[in-house]
């Protein structure tokens, strides 16, 4: 922000306004341009490109909106206290290993899924909460695309891709988007039956973790609360019921089938 308003200071005297002038003839106060100048205001796209124009700045504010855009949302990003931990233990992740029997893990979730998730939860969050959550956890699927990209494999319960959260235009958007990816070289995705007579995940869901350069960790969650698990025999028994939770669900071939036929039942 800092950098963007030394351009626009730059730009300005160059042809010879002051912040009062540009603010008029922009159509914004004297004290905005000073503080977005001095980096202490985000600029809105709107005013980078008015800029751009009246000072014939010849693209340079405009190529700057989209890399504005991107650093006010990740400004905004804050997670729950209890949630940090594993967060920034997730952004160094070589691998990541989810099995969820109540949800669509949250690297997998949708925008209006979310939204839907944070709407209904009680007790009511404020509409400002609602909105931080929303943009932290899309912000947290930023590492699906980065390189190299974490190897993410994750088994769902049947019943959680049969439950419509949020609605069905809202859960066939999700379902879609797990079959595009399923497809992705990095994940694995594959789907526990209900009609399964045993079950090596009935203690709830948990995720293995594995940071660059770190042993292998455990994480689970409930209520508001959370705790990482580092004790290695603790480790290594989540990691038996996760082998074994892997084996008796469907193929990854088969999962992908199941998810087609409820895209088309709905």
């Amino acid at each position: 922000m800092r950098a963007v308003g030394k351009q626009v200071r730059v730009l300005r005297e160059r042809g010879g306004f002051t912040q009062k002038e540009l603010g008029d003839r922009l159509g914004y106060s004297e004290d905005l341009i000073s503080s977005v100048e001095r980096g202490r205001r985000t600029p809105q796209r709107e005013l980078l490109a008015a800029a751009d124009e009246l000072l014939d700045a010849g693209g340079v504010l405009k190529a700057a909106i989209e890399d504005v855009e991107a650093a006010k949302a990740k400004a905004r990003v804050r997670h729950p206290a209890w949630f940090r931990d594993y967060a920034r233990l997730e952004r160094e992740a070589v691998e990541i290993n989810d099995y969820n029997c109540h949800d669509i893990p949250g690297l997998f979730q949708t925008k209006r899924r979310i939204l839907a998730l944070y709407e209904m939860r009680k007790p009511l969050l404020d509409e400002e909460t609602i909105e931080q959550r929303v943009i932290s956890r899309l912000a947290r699927q930023e590492i699906l695309m980065k390189w190299p990209p974490p190897m993410i494999t994750s088994v769902i319960e049947e019943s959680v891709l049969r439950r419509p959260l949020g609605g069905r235009e809202v859960h066939r958007e999700q379902l879609e988007q797990l079959l595009r990816l399923a497809r992705m070289r990095n994940v694995e995705l594959q789907v526990m039956p209900n009609d399964r007579t045993e079950h090596a995940g009935m203690g709830g869901s948990f995720i293995l973790l594995t940071p660059k350069g770190k042993p292998q960790l455990g994480y689970t969650e409930a209520q508001s609360s959370s705790r990482l698990i580092t004790a290695p025999e603790e480790v290594r028994i989540l990691a038996a019921q996760y082998g074994s939770i892997r084996a008796d669900a469907l193929t990854m071939r088969e999962s992908l089938a199941l998810i087609e036929k409820l895209v088309a039942e709905l």
